[in-house]
């Protein structure tokens, strides 16, 4: 019999595979599917303070071994997630979730992470905070783009929540260490990474970028490289637990995550090319582990590490 239970910062987890935030949605769609008590946890659509439309179309595009997306943060608003969307989510899956939130001021960063720890967000575990907006305070400039801007985010959320705060952090820096470190020195309970990888696509036909933006995120397999590398350093450098993800799709690639130092594993991509990914990487992890030869798999983490 394997373990797969795991916990992050005192939540307990029945396994560590988590839909990553903007793969999932709120769940309805993927409820059709299968039971959604069958995962970790669900990271649900990242939150902002107003109703956002997001970007302007066309904002996906294919690449080889995954895909490009500049959404650009389309969702509800925290009014209508906490009334409508938290209360479904609630019903269809009974594990405790993340909120992933993303801010374009400290103080909204804040008036979120204060808004998920009221009582009637009590199903909300962990918040995810996303420091990849841009930071109005700094010219449009990411707050994830600095170790200074982390830090900023992180204490003004610390502020305000007992809740767990994990910061996602952006791979598009040169020293994520460094990064993880200022989060870590302000208070943060753990680091989820990586996001997205800046990217571009050219249409040939028209010698224009095929995004509406010009560039966005690349996501998918080809970014698990990066995604173990990162996570191999950080947990190098702080003594957080570790939210990993970036390009997984099979629970081996899981496991090597875990391997890197992730706790948990985020699945993002995957499941829009298979709405079964979260579910197959789950079935397949206890065979995984036998090969390994571990009975419990919190056991993998940081296991890469001498």
């Amino acid at each position: 019999m394997v373990d797969l239970s795991v916990t992050l910062s005192g939540v307990r987890l029945d396994n560590p595979i988590i839909p990553a935030s903007g793969t999932f949605g709120y769940g309805r769609e993927f409820a059709r599917f299968y039971d959604l008590n069958v995962l970790g946890s669900i990271s649900f659509k990242g939150t902002t303070a107003a109703p956002r439309l997001g970007n302007p179309t066309p904002r996906i595009a294919e690449a080889p071994a995954g895909m490009l997306n500049a959404v650009g943060l389309q969702n509800p608003g925290i009014d209508e997630v906490v009334s409508e969307e938290l209360p479904q989510l609630a019903r269809l899956c009974h594990k405790p979730l993340i909120a992933n939130v993303g801010g374009f001021s400290l103080d909204e960063y804040a008036a979120l992470c204060r808004r998920l720890s009221e009582p009637d967000c009590s199903q909300v575990a962990i918040l995810e905070v996303n420091i990849s907006c841009p930071n109005l305070h700094c010219g449009g400039e990411n707050f994830g783009s600095s170790a200074a801007g982390a830090a900023a985010v992180t204490k003004a959320v610390r502020a305000v929540t007992d809740k767990p705060v994990y910061m996602k952090l952006s791979p598009n820096v040169t020293d994520i260490a460094e990064i993880a470190r200022a989060c870590e020195a302000e208070g943060a309970d753990g680091i989820s990474l990586i996001n997205t990888l800046l990217a571009m696509r050219i249409d040939l036909k028209t010698r224009r970028p095929v995004l509406a933006n010009g560039t966005g995120g690349l996501s998918g397999p080809a970014v698990l490289p990066v995604a173990v590398r990162m996570v191999y350093q950080v947990y190098e450098a702080v003594r957080l637990p570790i939210i990993g993800m970036g390009g997984v799709t099979t629970a081996e690639d899981a496991a090597e995550l875990m391997l890197a130092g992730a706790a948990a594993v985020e699945v993002g991509a995957a499941n829009l090319r298979d709405p079964y990914a979260c579910k197959k990487i789950i079935e397949d992890l206890p065979a995984v582990c036998r090969r390994l030869g571990v009975t419990k798999l919190s056991e993998l983490t940081g296991g890469a590490h001498s």
